[in-house]
């Protein structure tokens, strides 16, 4: 998110909606330089989630945090609910304190986690605990940013080489992230193969077929970024996983598949225009 859209929402908030309830995910922002969440602005309005395991390539450890401000506009919007709201929530919470209404909003999203009646199991495990001391130790103790440095270095390295695969000349997006990326393959494609191709390509042909080429011929597996929200006729690349040369290769071998749709557009049309050729071809005479 740039400065200006972080601008703009801080006078949202601060001149119209003070009452404005924001989510912040910044796990990806460790990825992106002179990074500044949410949070650092709007503390009062914003929870803030993070979670180590991009940053720290630890997914498998479910590690994670959630952070709230002592003075925040949850608990007060809580304790301004009306009665009926009130004594609903008091029943919901009544197992965990005798005085559930001064219950803070953070300590009954652990609760709720835990259907309210295992609270006491909440947390982390010892392992967990040690682990995340262990990663959060180190990044204190990297003045430099050393490791910071490297990951963004090694992503953004990675992202540059599947570009140049593609064939793209574009500008470089400082506010993006370079973790996971999108093809907009139907955007590259009407510029590269052409809009009769892609509109054949549409009429013919399933969007997974893209991810299932991508695999069967050229041993490159991605998912279909419909999944995410993102266009049909797209695919999601992760920029941690794989090793830096495979990157050029993806790129290269969506330009292939485009090819071979290019080829099976141009052969349907070709067999278009000869069927259309004889039914208007001249009966001669008897």
């Amino acid at each position: 998110m740039s400065p200006e859209t972080i601008a703009k929402i801080t006078e949202l908030v601060k001149s119209k909606r003070p009452d404005l309830m924001i989510l912040t995910d910044d796990v990806y922002g460790t990825f992106v330089h002179d990074f500044r969440s949410l949070m650092a602005e709007l503390p009062n309005n914003t929870i803030g989630v993070y979670s180590f395991s991009k940053y720290f390539g630890c997914t498998g450890w479910r590690l994670g945090t959630i952070a709230i401000h002592e003075d925040n506009i949850f608990d007060r919007m809580i304790a301004r609910l009306p009665a009926d709201v009130t004594a609903a929530l008091d029943k919901r919470y009544g197992p965990l304190t005798l005085e559930p209404r001064k219950l803070k909003f953070i300590d009954r999203i652990v609760a709720d986690s835990r259907d309210i009646a295992l609270n006491h199991t909440a947390g982390l495990s010892l392992p967990q605990q040690v682990m995340m001391s262990l990663f959060s130790l180190a990044e204190l103790m990297d003045d430099r940013k050393a490791y910071q440095d490297a990951c963004m270095e090694i992503v953004n390295r990675r992202v540059w080489s599947m570009i140049e695969g593609l064939g793209l000349q574009i500008t470089p997006n400082p506010n993006f992230d370079a973790y996971y990326g999108l093809i907009d393959f139907e955007f590259w494609a009407r510029k590269n193969i052409g809009e009769e191709a892609v509109d054949y390509l549409k009429r013919n042909v399933h969007p997974l077929d893209l991810a299932f080429r991508l695999a069967e011929v050229h041993g490159i597996v991605l998912l279909n970024g419909g999944g995410f929200e993102a266009p049909n006729w797209s695919l999601r690349v992760s920029l941690a996983n794989l090793p830096d040369e495979v990157y050029a290769d993806i790129g290269r071998g969506v330009r292939a598949v485009a090819r071979g749709y290019r080829d099976a557009y141009e052969a349907a049309a070709r067999a278009a225009g000869a069927e259309a050729a004889k039914q208007v071809e001249p009966v001669p005479a008897e």
